[in-house]
């Protein structure tokens, strides 16, 4: 399963949880409102902390394959001019 998908469904579980825990608790309709307008955000906040973290995560990932990519293709031409040299021997 893939990271992303599990980071998602933790959070959307742990958003209906929160939602549900403050609908079904007894209090007054303005700071039930409030209580969720603040969960709203805090989940805002996660979300969007988490996909930067995703981000910066893909973002590390393509420079470490650009890098090896590099190391690869040196390395290649290194092997051509080797070869090419016994060659012409």
């Amino acid at each position: 399963m893939k990271s992303g998908n599990v980071v998602l469904g933790v959070l959307g579980g742990l958003a209906a949880g929160a939602i549900l825990g403050v609908l079904f608790a007894p209090d007054k309709g303005v700071n039930t409102r409030k209580k969720i307008a603040d969960k709203s955000n805090d989940l805002k906040n996660n979300v969007k902390h988490s996909f930067n973290d995703f981000l910066s995560s893909v973002e590390d990932q393509y420079h470490n394959l650009s890098s090896k990519a590099g190391e690869i293709v040196d390395e290649g031409k290194a092997n051509l001019e080797k070869f090419n040299r016994e060659l012409n021997k």
